[in-house]
């Protein structure tokens, strides 16, 4: 098992003005401790909760912690033991009865050829712990780092290993619906339709209310099966050019498999610079050597594009209207996305 990668950082001591930029499980975070405080996250645990917890599984003694300043939907750790580094997830806002079939597609995932975290489990074979009534898992640490913007020959690694998840999912046997989709969609932009006009514009209002009209007039029977769902740049590891792991499987669900290709294009090919075509292809290119798209998804695929930037615009949206509480919450600018389906309906 690979322990924590540091990267992209000159040496220096924490809690000096260098502050060293650790990558852990693909999760990039900056750590002072001096400032150790602004560090918190929705559910604090002390040393006694993670030597309760540790003592369910077969990991060896606890031989530290610390938060994790990165993610919005969940509390997350770094915890070090005997047997090595690993991350503790507590699960801030999924339904308890949805959490088993994230636990057991990594599992599947993991053991199936694709690089990624894979579940820790207790002495009594649970994948799932409680504490301070909430869920939670260990899962297992990948070498690699995390990158902001990849090159062409990245976006040919992420698109293969894309295809690689698709593959691996294949033969996953449990189901679960999209929790994104056109009816959440259009229930969101009714309800906050109000507070965009008032915030963001009717240009805005109105580009909202005129791609959810496209958006429900779309039909598509397209090859389906397991798909990421979040596929960003922060959810991919890289060693050089080479994808050496992909994480965070929370927003997993059953989909098109074209719809993930869309997703990820938006967020890792789409810069809104005048390279996006080309990098957009390198992708495809990368994806296309496992797993070549037939003709029905390449003629859904650009109005793929626009329901992908759409949803992310809206949710977007949605966490800058009403945001949550907590020190760890990371609300992003939904403008990105906007002009992601600004430039997705001009072509």
């Amino acid at each position: 098992m690979s322990l924590l990668m540091r990267a992209r950082y000159p040496q220096g001591a924490l809690g000096t003005t260098i502050e060293p930029r650790l990558i852990h499980n693909g999760v990039a975070f900056i750590f002072n401790r001096l400032h150790a405080s602004a560090m918190s996250v929705y559910t604090e645990l002390s040393r006694s909760d993670f030597e309760t917890i540790l003592a369910s599984y077969e990991l060896g003694a606890l031989r530290g912690f610390e938060g994790i300043a990165a993610g919005i939907e969940n509390s997350n750790f770094f915890v070090d033991t005997d047997s090595g580094r690993y991350v503790l997830t507590i699960f801030e806002r999924m339904a308890d009865d949805e959490l088993p079939y994230f636990m057991r597609l990594m599992k599947h995932l993991s053991h199936h050829g694709l690089s990624c975290p894979d579940v820790m489990v207790q002495q009594g074979g649970e994948l799932i712990f409680d504490v301070l009534g909430k869920k939670g898992c260990i899962i297992s640490c990948l070498s690699g780092r995390t990158l902001d913007e990849l090159n062409m020959s990245q976006l040919r690694s992420s698109g293969r290993a894309l295809a690689q998840l698709h593959l691996a999912g294949k033969d996953f046997d449990e189901r679960r619906s999209n929790p994104t989709g056109t009816e959440w969609l259009k229930e969101t932009i009714d309800g906050m339709m109000g507070d965009v006009q008032e915030k963001y514009g009717e240009g805005s209002a109105q580009l909202l209310y005129d791609e959810m009209n496209f958006q429900q007039e779309q039909k598509f029977d397209l090859p389906a099966g397991v798909i990421h769902g979040d596929l960003f740049v922060d959810n991919i590891l890289f060693e050089g050019d080479d994808v050496s792991g992909i994480i965070d499987f929370y927003y997993a669900h059953d989909s098109a498999y074209a719809m993930d290709i869309a997703i990820s294009i938006n967020a890792q090919a789409v810069l809104l610079g005048a390279d996006d075509r080309t990098r957009m292809q390198a992708f495809m290119d990368g994806y296309e050597s496992l797993r070549p798209l037939d003709d029905d998804e390449k003629s859904a695929l650009p109005g793929l594009l626009r329901l992908g930037a759409l949803r992310f615009w809206v949710s977007r949206l949605y966490d800058a209207l009403y945001p949550r509480g907590g020190a760890m919450t990371q609300t992003k600018n939904p403008e990105e996305y906007r002009k992601k389906l600004v430039l997705h309906r001009a072509s």
